[in-house]
């Protein structure tokens, strides 16, 4: 076992990343919000805001997610529905109206078109006069667990790869305090992993990407600090907090004794954390309120930097302005009331919480091991490693769920009949069709022999391996050339990923 009181603060982190964590300042609050058009989500985000959030989470629409534009026919019927439909770099303007991005962090949950929306922030926070030295936040970026567990991603994966690592290479260069990745261990867990595949997973892919961003010629100690990570957390109170304080104390081992990084920041494991959308149930949805407070619970009580709470409708659709408020609500009353913030890692020391932890970490490092053995993660996925093993473990879950071996309270036991639902948040319907008409208008007023040069560089870039490509797409969005047309101009060169 290692030192039950080592300091937080300190290597290997098991206790924290910071000193006095939560006593100077609570984790930040972050609810993940995104519907319908920009303008919508803007006056949620402002809501939101007033209501006490420290920081904004944007949740995209498929289309936006995998590179189509409202009037593409894929889109059709999927606009808007699961969460904001942003095409341009108006469409950005309006999401981000009367809020200054100097003053705000923002965190963007987008993979394969991560560097497009990054590009078009930017160009917002420009317009508004912000410095690019101002602008704050993350974006996920990381495509590897699109291929494992989620399923949002366009062009195969080499060139999706070194996409990412662009952005690192930009974001050191022209925005010093983004997070350019947050690899996420969320969707591995939600497609039905266990903790320890949760952690194994999510730290193998931070491998393969410190791997590729040391090919593409970038010092560790210059992106290794701006890595995050993003964590599910489940309804296991202990086994959740332990397995926060596991994966801290093995990325630090990693980084330090496996790439050798000198600077402590590089040997951090910073992460996100939202409680467990696979544990909310349409059934008697209002008992969802007590599963996030414990998941919430847990994040915190794991050393977690930022938290969204899920609302308690979720099962059923998107939250209502009612249910985001009251999910908002059970993090204040964690932070403020609680009194789980004047202590770090309260829970240390304590002897079930310190084997778990030790378990935990074990087990993943074994994982690791064998991901390592078949060629790292690429190869894994390329394998079907991974989404074969979480299926297994998906299809244990469930059959204990339906032999009644695991309780889950108003589905298998204490349920009732005739039950009277909420009220549900409805997405109007002439979203997509106005949508379609904003671009359709763009189009007409834009310059667009600036708009065909921008796609034209960026396609140039694309088929040179060591070109820039960041620099690129910000010069098309600045054209206002559309998030289709940019995405589209990488199909072109580089195709798309099919499934074998």
């Amino acid at each position: 076992m290692n030192e039950p009181f080592e300091k937080p603060g300190l290597p290997p982190y098991t206790r924290g990343i910071y000193p006095d964590m939560y006593r100077s300042r609570l984790w930040t609050m972050r609810q993940y919000s995104g519907y319908a058009s920009a303008s919508e989500t803007n006056a949620r985000f402002r809501k939101l805001l007033a209501d006490g959030q420290t920081g904004l989470s944007v949740a995209f629409d498929l289309p936006t997610q995998i590179g189509y534009d409202p009037d593409h026919p894929l889109s059709y019927g999927e606009v808007g529905q699961v969460g904001v439909s942003i095409s341009s770099l108006e469409d950005m303007e309006r999401l981000f109206e009367n809020i200054p991005l100097k003053d705000v962090s923002t965190s963007m949950t987008i993979n394969a078109t991560a560097g497009i929306l990054l590009a078009l922030y930017i160009a917002v926070g420009k317009k508004q006069g912000a410095k690019s030295s101002d602008l704050r936040g993350t974006i996920q970026n990381d495509i590897l667990k699109e291929y494992i567990a989620r399923g949002t991603y366009i062009y195969p994966a080499a060139p999706s790869i070194r996409l990412v690592t662009d952005v690192m290479r930009y974001c050191h260069a022209n925005i010093p305090q983004w997070n350019t990745i947050s690899i996420s261990g969320y969707h591995i867990r939600e497609a039905g992993s266990t903790a320890v595949q949760e952690v194994a997973f999510t730290l193998a892919n931070g491998i393969a990407y410190v791997e590729a961003a040391l090919e593409a010629g970038l010092d560790i100690d210059e992106f290794a600090p701006r890595l995050s990570f993003f964590f599910n957390a489940q309804i296991d109170l202990f086994e959740e907090i332990a397995k926060f304080r596991a994966a801290r104390r093995l990325w630090c081992k990693i980084m330090r004794d496996r790439f050798h990084a000198k600077d402590p920041k590089s040997w951090m494991l910073r992460f996100h954390t939202q409680t467990a959308g696979a544990s909310l149930t349409a059934q008697q949805p209002e008992v969802n309120l007590v599963r996030t407070t414990i998941e919430a619970l847990a994040a915190v009580l794991g050393g977690t930097q930022s938290l969204h709470t899920n609302s308690f409708d979720e099962a059923l659709g998107l939250p209502t302005e009612h249910s985001a408020r009251l999910a908002l609500r059970t993090q204040q009353v964690i932070g403020y009331e609680s009194g789980v913030a004047t202590e770090p890692d309260p829970l240390g020391g304590s002897p079930y919480i310190e084997r778990l932890t030790d378990k935990l970490e074990a087990e993943a490092e074994e994982e690791i091991a064998k991901i390592d053995s078949l060629g790292g993660s690429v190869k894994a996925v390329e394998a079907h490693y991974f989404q074969d093993e979480i299926g297994r473990s998906a299809y244990r879950h469930q059959k204990e769920i339906e032999e009644r071996k695991r309780i889950v309270v108003g589905v298998n036991k204490f349920t009732i009949d005739n039950e009277i639902l909420p009220s549900l948040q409805k997405i109007p319907t002439q979203t997509e069709p106005e949508q379609i008409e904003r671009l359709r208008s763009l189009k007409a007023r834009r310059d667009n022999s600036a708009v065909a040069r921008s796609l034209s560089n960026l396609e140039a870039a694309a088929r040179d391996p060591k070109a820039p490509l960041m620099d690129r797409i910000v010069e098309s969005v600045e054209a206002y050339a559309s998030l289709g047309e940019i995405a589209g101009a990488l199909r072109n060169v580089w195709g798309e990923y099919k499934v074998v």
